[in-house]
This record gives structure tokens, C-alpha cells and sequence, in this order.
């Protein structure tokens, strides 16, 4: 269908939409004529994604004297693939209707591990592998080689991709990870290295969070977009704590560890140029002395990750004096190194802030502010000259230079804190030092600043006035919508006792209790024995999930349990947590029916969806606490108390931001079931400090405006009681029209009378 929004004609490829994303397209369209920031929350299942890009491509269609680029920013390689798999089908749409000038080009863009088609480089076992196998064969110095000496290995797509140089590029159309590997495949070409030239190209590009908020790969990703973009953070209901791990550093003995080994590696490397091209050096030293730190436009082979800081924050002069020797340099890391190693022998916690963790440092081995501020910039320069390949051999040292120039360059914003143990076992001395940054705000404001609209969205951003106070700016729209829905189709329950009347509670005081556990247990029993297809639960933690099976296996109820469901557990490991899912979700298939036991952090409360039979009930045993809420998290609360000077009045704000975290990772986990309006699904709280209004207020009104008073206070037997009648409910026949007076979908003539003002949008 198209229809009108004031002078732009949306394209919409269904033949109806619903009232609230025809709401959110005219709130997205009035930030966009704005050319300021949104906050925009929809509930998921209403057609979020296909509202965004239908309002964006339309009006940049609409406005062909001023082009605008969409950075569409996922938080995970599968939300990107489904994005670009609904950008596909729109865009088809958009050239049937308006013909060969609708064509756009889009990409997604991910890491080499996700894009390369060389089998001997993709086999390698994670990221940082991958990326070092790839330099190994594509590094400047490494190909001068293989043109005098033949045996060198070289990447022949690389190498394909460079002989093509100006024809190397790729048509309109919307390519997805796994086209443009078909591409490459079929052209020789690199896939990792075309879809990093075509970025500045696109019209639309799909990429991960961290090409715009981290600046080590911002630094090289992004750099040469344009003022004229649209930036799109989806599912961002986690965005702040994102910034935040951009600019925090961890150091354990292991890093330290490392770092030694790296630094005598470079000593040697030193060494043996000294010997046979000690010119390379003499060239490097008299670069530095010039002040260019970096040898101009690198080749593409040879980038690696960027500076730790951002853009506007780096010093734009010459490396000191005093490190610009390479053996004076290493000698510098290498007392970093040993200062790091005795910080890291205390038996109490230690906190201090930027400014006296930096006193300490030039008191203690006489390495000022400057020096480490250079760190990062200076091994860069370091290891390009020692023609390193293996950097993922050099990940150590490169977290301390990460420290360094962090710890250099900020003075407010950032804790430094020393743990001599985990507090969950006291007895295992595994000391960190970490470099906590408490401001969100300081890795998103280059973002806010440079582009000229981005939209903050999400199915989950209660309480909404917290994010620009947490992010620092000024949205000039910030709306939550509501789902209109023709049933009552999400049934949330919070359940407060087990059929033996005790409270059910993961409370530190009660977690371990064997009550608890067995009404835990038994409340799961009778869901299985009651719900058809699959039921998801969500613990707290991993320790805690283990603990309660083990419980629940010898006491026999989780034989019981099997005899009506096959149960599925999540691992932290990557693999063996997708094959469970595939097994789950072939039982649930096959009308066997599964249980899948999850944590509340962990891989699946993060973008995996339990719709239609996958997930008709999910249950939450406990409150998700973040369990930082020890050192860093109150650091950060005390950091923002000052900085806003808020008053303890005030402080509810921020208990909210404790509180809203919480909620934030119940409301995605149970999030998880209702994945469109024909859907339903049932959610249980199991806990009793849900019953208090203060917890259940952080809730998002979609699922607060389904929560009766009578199902607040339940206990086992009133839930089964209330499952059963909803269930028979939601077998009766549905018109997803809408009966009863309720319209939950519009059609073209529907909008043409509320855009003429016949007819009002009331849903």
C-alpha cells in the first residue's frame, strides 16, 4: 500500500498497517524534518523494523535533492540478517511501484569471521584469529614479499579484489552476509574488504553497535560518513551500558602475563632489525620527530583497531621525546607492566579516580600524563614498523596501551577499581584492575554530534526519561507506544507462594532455601502438565540455574517434569546452546513439547524469539539483579549523583536505573513470546518482590496494561487455574481485523480519511 504523511509518500509493502506503526512513521517523520534525535518505544511483534525503514527509504525518495544515508545499527549478525531480509522485500516492493529510480544500494557489514571466503583464514577458531590469519596474507609488506619470492602465501581474493581497483564494486540491490560471500565467491573478490569500500557508497548500511560507539573500530569504520545520516540504534534498550563497556579496560594477571611475553618478542624483533634494516627504525624515529605518529593513509591490509579515545580527545602533536626510540619505549611498557603487577598484589579493595591513579604512576617509575596518552598511538607506529602479522598474539600489551591512553587522556567519567577476589569465591584469589567508565554519554557524543538525526528504539525503554539524562541530549520526539490488540492475547501473572502458602523469592536470604527450590519446582510441574508446545524459563544467574536443577533432578521432580516435556538447557558455551535451541525447537515441532531453561543474561535473552509454539508461557524465577550492582555500579550512581547534582530526594532516579536494568532484561525475556499480534503467550513473575508496586511500575506499559489486580498475588494453584481459562480463551476462533469495535488494522482507505481528517486514529 501507499499512502500519505504530509509531502511524503510512504511505501509500505502489506496491504494493512497497524494504527501504532502509523503513529510511530509520523512521530519518526517529524524528528526527521527536525533534523534532531528520537526516543520512540514500541512494544515488539508490531512491526517495528518495517515501519523504520518504510518511513526512512520514503522520505529519501521523496526528497531527491537531499540524500540522506540510513545507519542502521543491530545489536547482533542474526537481528542484522532479519533487518536486511525486511529491507529485500520492501525494496522489491518500492522498484514494482516506482521502477529502476527506487533502486538503493545496502549492505550489511560485519567482521571478517562473518565474511571471509578464504577457507585456510576462516577456519581459525574465533575473531581475533581470524582477523591476524587475514593480515598474514594481506599485509603491504608481506604481499612487496611475495612479488620477489612466489612460495609467500598471499589471499588470491584479496589479491583479485586489488587487480579489479575501480572495478571492483557492487550493483544496486540489498546483499545480506551470506550474498555478499556468494558474490565474492563468484567475482574472486574479497567480500570483508568490497563491503568495507562499498560503506561509503550505500545508501543503506546494517552494522553492529560497536562501529559507531567503540572508537578503536569506529576510528576505522566509520570515519568518512557524512553529516547527512540517519543513525538507528534497534533494540537499545541496553545502549548506555554498550557506551560504557566501549571506553572500560579489564587487566588480570593473565593480561600482564602476556604483555611480558609480547615485550620480549618486540625486544628481539628490535634487535634483529637492529642487524639487517636498522634504516626502518632510523625512518620511524624521524616520522615521529616530524609528529605524524601514523605513516598517512595506511593500505587497507594493514589497519588495525583505532585509538581507545575519541576523535575530538586525541592530541594532535608530536609523540614525546622520551619514548619515541622503540627500546625506550618498550622500557616504559615494560615498567608499566611491573607497577600494574604490584597494584594487582593488594588483599583490600582499592578505588581511586584517573588523576591520582596517574600521580601514582609518575611518582612511582616517573611515566607522566603525556607518555601514557601516546601509549596506543606509539605501539601502533611500533608494530607496523616491526611488521607484525600475529596481532592476536599482541592482545595483551595492546589492553595496557588501551589503559594507558584512557587513563591518560580522561580525568572525570572513569573509577579505578582493584578487586583482589570475586566476591562469589571469596576463597579463589583472582585479582583485576579495572577501568571502569561511569558516563555513557561520552562514547555516544561524537555520535549525537556528527549526524544530523539518530533514533534511540526499542520494544523496552521504560522509564523513557531516563535515557537522555543517562545519554546527555535533548530528543525533539520522545513517544511510547501502546500495542492495539483485538484479545487479550499476553496474560502476565506474578506469582508470590507455592501451593504450600511460604513465599517464593531468589532473595540472598531465601536463594538457597530447599521451600523455595521445591515450589520453584513444582510451579514448573504443573505449567508442563497444562501448557501445550514450549515453555522458556529465565533464572538469574548460571551458578543459580545450576544449583536449582541438580536440586530438582535428585529430588525427582525434574524426572516428573520429562515425563510431559523433553527439558533443554543453555551452556555457556556457543555451540552446544544452538544445538539445544534446534532440538528444542524440533520437539516443540514434532507436538512432543520442551522446556528450555535460560539465564536472564545470558545468549537468549539477547535476539533469539520464542513466537507461536516456541514459547506459550515463559517464567521468570527470580529478579534479574545485575551483580556489578556491587563496586562499578555503585561508582557509576555516585558518579552521576554528583554530576547531576542530584539531591537524595532525588535519589529514586536512580534507584531507578538499578531497578530499570532489572526490568529492562525481565521485560526482553518475556518479551521474547509475543512476536506479532496473531500470537499469545502467558508470563509468570515468580517472585515476591514483583507484588510490590515500586519493582512492578518499571515494567513497560504493554505488559502493565494486561497485569490485572487479581493475578498480582497468586500462588501456584490459582496460576494453574488462571493458565487454563486463558488457554481455552485463545483456542477460540480470532478476527485479526479486529471485532468488537476495535480496529488493529488500517487499510489505504482507512488512512486517506484520517489523513483528509474524516476519520480520527483512535485504537
Amino acid at each position: 500500500m501507499k499512502f500519505q504523511i504530509e509531502d511524503v509518500t510512504v511505501y509500505f509493502p502489506y496491504d494493512n498497517i497497524y494504527p501504532e506503526q502509523y503513529s510511530y512513521m509520523v512521530e519518526l517523520k517529524r524528528a526527521l524534518d527536525a533534523k534532531g534525535h528520537c526516543l520512540l518505544e514500541m512494544p515488539t511483534g508490531t512491526g517495528k523494523t518495517i515501519a523504520l525503514l518504510s518511513l526512512i527509504t520514503s522520505y529519501v525518495l521523496s526528497k531527491p535533492s537531499n540524500p540522506v544515508k540510513l545507519l542502521y545499527c543491530t545489536r547482533t549478525v542474526h537481528e542484522m540478517e532479519k533487518t536486511l531480509a525486511e529491507l529485500r522485500f520492501l525494496h522489491n516492493y518500492q522498484v514494482k511501484h516506482l521502477g529502476p529510480s527506487a533502486r538503493i544500494l545496502a549492505l550489511g557489514l560485519s567482521s571478517r569471521k562473518n565474511l571471509c571466503v578464504n577457507p585456510s583464514v576462516v577456519s581459525a577458531e574465533n575473531r581475533d584469529s581470524v582477523d591476524a590469519s587475514c593480515r598474514k596474507l594481506t599485509a603491504s609488506w608481506v604481499r612487496a614479499m611475495a612479488v620477489e619470492n612466489p612460495n609467500i602465501p598471499t589471499c588470491e581474493f584479496f589479491e583479485n579484489y586489488e587487480k579489479a581497483a575501480s572495478d571492483a564494486v557492487l550493483p544496486p540491490g540489498v546483499y545480506t552476509l551470506q550474498d555478499l560471500r556468494t558474490f565474492g565467491k563468484e567475482k574472486g573478490w574479497c567480500p570483508y574488504f568490497l563491503a568495507r569500500h562499498m560503506v561509503q557508497f550505500a545508501n543503506v548500511v546494517v552494522y553492529s553497535y560497536q562501529y559507531l560507539l567503540d572508537p578503536k573500530v569506529a576510528g576505522i569504520i566509520s570515519k568518512e560518513m557524512q553529516r547527512e545520516c540517519v543513525v538507528v540504534f534497534d533494540e537499545a534498550h541496553n545502549i548506555d551500558n554498550v557506551c560504557i563497556e566501549a571506553l572500560s579496560v579489564s587487566v588480570r594477571r593473565q593480561t600482564l602475563e602476556g604483555a611480558t611475553r609480547n615485550l620480549s618478542r618486540m625486544s628481539q624483533e628490535i634487535e634483529r632489525l637492529k642487524a639487517t634494516d636498522a634504516g626502518r627504525l632510523r625512518a620511524e624515529y624521524n616520522r615521529l620527530v616530524e609528529g605524524l605518529a601514523q605513516r598517512g593513509n595506511l593500505p587497507l591490509g594493514d589497519a588495525w583497531l583505532g585509538n581507545p579515545a575519541l576523535p575530538d580527545d586525541i592530541l594532535k602533536e608530536a609523540v614525546p621525546g622520551n619514548i619515541r626510540r622503540a627500546e625506550h619505549f618498550l622500557s616504559v611498557l615494560r615498567r608499566l607492566v611491573q607497577y600494574l603487577k604490584g597494584r594487582l598484589q593488594t588483599e583490600n579493595v582499592e578505588k581511586e579516580g584517573p588523576v591520582t591513579f596517574v600521580a601514582s604512576i609518575n611518582s612511582q617509575i616517573g611515566i607522566d600524563q603525556k607518555m601514557l596518552r601516546f601509549c596506543y598511538d606509539r605501539l601502533h607506529s611500533l608494530m607496523l614498523t616491526l611488521e607484525i602479522t600475529d596481532t592476536d598474539e599482541f592482545l595483551h600489551i595492546q589492553t595496557i596501551c588501551d589503559l594507558a591512553t584512557l587513563v591518560g587522556t580522561y580525568t572525570r567519567g572513569f573509577s579505578i577499581i582493584i578487586e583482589p577476589f570475586d566476591e562469589r569465591m571469596p576463597h579463589i584469589p583472582d585479582p583485576v584492575l579495572q577501568l571502569c567508565c561511569h558516563d555513557a554519554s561520552l562514547a555516544i557524543k561524537p555520535v549525537f554530534e556528527r549526524f544530523q538525526s539518530v533514533v534511540i528504539t526499542s520494544g523496552t525503554l521504560s522509564p523513557i526519561d531516563l535515557y537522555p539524562r543517562l545519554l546527555n541530549f535533548n530528543p525533539v520526539v520522545s513517544r511510547s507506544f501502546t500495542m492495539s490488540l483485538t484479545r487479550d492475547c499476553i496474560c502476565p501473572m506474578v506469582l508470590t507462594r507455592g501451593s504450600d502458602q511460604l513465599p517464593v523469592s531468589t532473595k540472598y536470604d531465601l536463594r538457597s532455601d530447599p521451600g523455595v527450590e521445591k515450589n520453584y519446582g513444582k510451579l514448573l510441574l504443573e505449567m508442563v502438565s497444562v501448557v501445550p508446545d514450549g515453555i522458556v524459563c529465565f533464572f538469574v544467574s548460571y551458578s543459580y540455574m545450576d544449583g536449582i536443577v541438580n536440586s530438582w533432578h535428585e529430588s525427582g521432580i525434574l524426572k516428573e517434569i520429562m515425563q510431559h516435556k523433553l527439558v533443554f538447557i543453555e551452556t555457556q558455551d556457543v555451540v552446544e546452546t544452538t544445538l539445544a535451541l534446534d532440538n528444542y525447537r524440533k520437539a516443540c515441532d514434532c507436538g512432543r513439547g520442551a522446556v528450555f531453561f535460560s539465564v536472564a543474561r545470558g545468549k537468549v535473552a539477547e535476539g533469539i524469539d520464542f513466537d507461536r509454539h516456541y514459547g506459550r508461557l515463559v517464567i521468570m524465577f527470580g529478579v534479574p539483579f545485575q551483580y556489578t550492582l556491587s563496586r562499578i555500579l555503585l561508582a557509576r550512581l555516585e558518579y552521576l549523583r554528583e554530576t547531576f547534582q542530584i539531591k537524595e530526594g532525588d535519589f529514586l532516579t536512580f534507584d531507578a536505573l538499578v531497578n530499570s536494568d532489572i526490568h529492562r532484561q525481565a521485560a526482553q525475556c518475556v518479551g521474547r513470546v509475543i512476536r506479532s499480534k496473531a500470537d499469545y503467550g502467558m508470563m509468570i513473575f515468580a517472585d515476591k518482590r514483583y507484588s510490590r508496586h515500586d519493582k512492578r511500575s518499571k515494567l513497560p506499559s504493554w505488559i502493565l496494561s494486561h497485569l490485572r489486580d487479581a493475578h498480582l498475588n497468586l500462588s501456584t494453584d490459582m496460576a494453574v487455574h488462571i493458565a487454563r481459562e486463558f488457554l481455552r480463551r485463545m483456542a477460540q476462533p480470532y478476527d485479526k481485523t479486529g471485532g468488537m469495535g476495535k480496529r488493529t488494522l488500517l487499510s489505504q482507505d482507512d488512512l486517506e480519511k484520517i489523513a483528509n481528517g474524516v476519520e480520527d486514529l483512535a485504537f
